[in-house]
């Protein structure tokens, strides 16, 4: 593992290490206890100087790449720091996005869990370029094991961290818009030092978009059921939900489904049980416990606006969210017991003066009525 980069100089700007230090020391304890209020920086840089990469730094290696251009690890010829440098084409970007983004990501960065851009910022014959502390591990979806997950200590480590970084967001009216595994980087094996990253969809709250894609697994509902093309007010809610589905990748390797919509099996599963249509639990969350269920519950509301804000992880962060796996080292003396989800409320239903020992028609019927009546 490469040691964590030291923070780049950058003499006479305001982004000197001096002034990290200083402005990362203040603030107020948030979500789980991370830092969430953090004293806010404003970039000086109104304009933009010509160079080209090759007179001030040199190109190591090519960290990722996207319809948005591409992130390279690069080398200051200068102070022999080694940073990310982000680097959009001037042939898809507009000055105005690029200064935006730029300027929001180092707004941001003074937060314990975003990352630090520094106050570099320049242009080139082709592209936009400026420049971002380097993680040595890569992104958290290249953490996450495919069909496995995170360990339910590192997922809970990471998810806290990201939800403190969305709050501070949301404490500035600002949504991210873009929340999943591989925009968060990780900086340690534990996850204990994660941050988030990209704010290049990031919007103020309540600012009109229009829709331009079908949606991915981390798009709330109310997106995915808008027409293409349609405009929609962006919310924090979806925030909220993108979050609650990096919960389920972060500790299964999975995808709860591929689209938030009813046209999704999987989501139409999902949504009868949510809507208390159907009594059965999908199988895929099974996994999970009642308290975990609870918060899933409250942040995959259908309805934006009964989601409940990301402060709400903090109630449950100290609760177990995996139930024990049959090939648990600490059941090897007892034979597994198989987890009939109907056992506690059978149990629960005879207190009430419900008999269960009838037939599957009459027994769901009765069932119903009785939730019905809470």
């Amino acid at each position: 593992m490469r040691p964590p980069p030291t923070p780049l100089k950058t003499g006479e700007t305001s982004g000197s290490p001096e002034g990290e230090r200083k402005m990362r020391g203040s603030g107020r304890t948030g979500t789980c206890g991370l830092t969430a209020d953090c004293s806010p920086r404003s970039s000086v840089s109104n304009s933009l100087d010509q160079q080209e990469l090759a007179d001030n730094y040199s190109i190591l290696r090519q960290l990722g790449s996207g319809t948005y251009g591409r992130v390279v690890l690069a080398r200051c010829h200068r102070t022999g720091v080694e940073v990310a440098l982000k680097v959009l084409p001037k042939a898809s970007t507009k000055l105005k996005d690029f200064l935006r983004e730029f300027n929001l990501s180092y707004y941001l960065s003074p937060h314990s869990a975003i990352i630090n851009t520094y106050d570099v910022a320049f242009e080139t014959l082709t592209s936009y370029v400026f420049a971002q502390e380097q993680a040595p591990l890569g992104d958290l979806f290249e953490a996450i094991t495919p069909q496995s997950g995170l360990t339910e200590s590192a997922a809970k480590a990471a998810l806290a961290q990201v939800a403190s970084a969305l709050e501070f967001m949301h404490s500035k009216g600002l949504v991210h818009r873009d929340v999943k595994p591989e925009n968060i980087l990780v900086f340690d094996d534990a996850c204990e030092r994660v941050k988030l990253m990209d704010f290049g969809m990031t919007k103020k709250t309540g600012t009109m978009v229009r829709k331009v894609s079908t949606g991915i697994p981390y798009t709330p509902p109310e997106v995915c059921s808008a027409l293409k093309g349609e405009q929609y007010a962006v919310d924090t809610a979806a925030d909220v939900w993108g979050f609650a589905v990096l919960i389920f990748c972060a500790l299964t390797g999975n995808f709860p489904w591929e689209l938030a919509h009813q046209s999704d099996t999987f989501y139409g599963e999902f949504s009868a049980w949510q809507r208390r249509k159907a009594l059965r639990m999908p199988s895929q969350w099974k996994m999970f416990t009642s308290r975990l269920m609870r918060l899933f519950r409250r942040m995959l509301e259908p309805r934006p606006e009964r989601r409940c804000s990301i402060k709400e992880l903090c109630k449950y962060t100290d609760d177990a969210w995996l139930l024990p796996r049959k090939d648990s080292p600490s059941t090897e003396d007892t034979p597994p017991r198989r987890v009939d989800p109907h056992d506690d409320l059978d149990s629960l239903l005879r207190k009430h003066g419900i008999e269960t020992e009838v037939s599957p028609h009459w027994r769901e019927r009765r069932i119903s009525e009785w939730i019905l009546a809470m």
